[in-house]
C-alpha cells in the first residue's frame, strides 16, 4: 500500500462513491453539507509546477491528488510502462515555458526554484505484494438500525459477494444510508458518502487492479482506488482497515475494506467515480435503488 502527503497548494479532489448490496436498499437522507465531517475540498487540475515523489507515492496516487488522468501524466513526464517512480524523481504538470514551479513536499509545499542538479538515485518504489498475511477479522453478531439497514458482519478479504450491476457494470460498494451526493460546483463534494456500521464490508464497483491502498491523501483516511480501464478510476475513503494490496486483481463484489471513520468524523464511505481524471457523479453509473 501506498503512501504520500497531500500538498496545500493545489490538489484533485476524490472520486465519488455510495454503498449498498442487492438484497440491502441505500435510504436516501440528503445531507450534502453536513453529516459527519468534511470531504477534501474540491480543486481545479494542476496545471504548473511539479512534484518531488515522496516514500509510498505511486503515479496514480499523484495523477488522483492534482486532478490528472493518469495516462496524460505519464505521457508529460515521459514514464514508460510498468510507470515505476523513485522517491525524489520530479513530476512535472507546467507547460513549456510556464511559471516557476511549485515543488511539493509530504506536509505543507514550500516555493523552490528547479534545480539543474539531478536527484540522488534512489532504488526504484516496485509494488510488491506484502509478504506477511492480513489479519483475519473476528466474528461479531449482526446488526442492524432503523436508521441505516446494513449488516455490520465483519468483511472477509478476497471474499466476492453477489452483487447488482448496472448497464455500465457498476455496482454499490456497501450498504447504508446515502448522505452525501455529488456535486460539481466549487469545492463541494466530488463524490458519495454513504453512512454504514463499522467493520462492515466495502466492496469493489467493478473489476480491477488495485492501484493505491494506503492512507498517505489527507482528507481520505485509509483510501483505496481501483483502476478499471484506460478511462475508469473508482475510489473507497475513510475505511478502518485495508483487505487489499497493490497490484492486486479484484471482482466486482470482492471485499476489499472494513467501513471505518478514518480522516472523518463518523463512521461512512466516501466512493468516488473519475473518467479520464475527472471525477462524475457515482450515481449515474450505479444501479437505481
Amino acid at each position: 500500500m501506498g503512501r504520500s502527503g497531500l500538498g496545500g497548494v493545489v490538489f484533485a479532489v476524490i472520486l465519488s462513491g455510495c454503498s449498498s448490496s442487492p438484497s440491502t436498499p441505500v435510504q436516501v437522507v440528503d445531507r450534502t453539507h453536513s453529516g459527519g465531517g468534511a470531504v477534501a475540498p474540491s480543486r481545479p487540475q494542476v496545471t504548473g509546477g511539479q512534484y518531488i515523489v515522496q516514500p509510498g507515492d505511486t503515479l496514480y496516487s499523484i495523477a488522483f491528488r492534482f486532478g490528472w488522468d493518469w495516462k496524460a501524466l505519464a505521457a508529460r513526464n515521459n514514464i514508460a510502462a510498468p510507470f515505476v517512480i523513485r522517491p525524489g524523481q520530479r513530476v512535472r504538470f507546467d507547460v513549456p515555458g510556464g511559471s516557476a514551479p511549485l515543488v511539493a513536499q509530504a506536509g505543507k509545499p514550500v516555493v523552490a526554484p528547479i534545480t539543474t542538479q539531478p536527484a540522488t538515485p534512489v532504488r526504484p518504489v516496485v509494488q510488491q505484494p506484502v509478504k506477511t498475511p492480513l489479519p483475519q477479522p473476528q466474528p461479531q453478531t449482526p446488526v442492524s438500525t432503523p436508521s441505516a439497514p446494513v449488516s455490520a458482519t465483519p468483511a472477509v478479504a478476497g471474499k466476492v459477494q453477489p452483487v447488482t450491476r448496472s448497464a455500465q457494470g457498476w455496482a454499490w460498494p456497501a450498504g447504508g444510508v446515502l448522505i452525501g451526493k455529488f456535486s460539481s460546483n466549487g469545492s463541494l463534494n466530488k463524490g458519495i458518502d454513504i453512512a454504514g456500521e463499522l467493520g462492515q464490508p466495502v466492496l469493489a464497483a467493478s473489476d480491477g487492479t488495485v492501484v493505491y491502498a494506503g492512507s498517505g491523501l489527507r482528507g481520505y483516511g485509509e483510501l483505496v482506488i481501483i483502476k478499471h480501464s484506460d478511462t475508469y478510476v473508482s475510489a473507497y475513503g475513510h475505511n478502518r482497515r485495508l483487505l487489499v494490496r497493490e497490484g492486486q486483481q479484484v471482482k466486482v463484489g470482492q471485499h476489499i475494506a472494513e467501513m471505518g471513520s478514518t480522516g472523518t468524523d463518523r463512521v461512512k464511505l466516501h466512493f468516488e467515480i473519475r473518467r479520464q481524471g475527472k471525477p462524475v457523479d457515482p450515481l449515474q453509473y450505479l444501479p437505481r435503488r
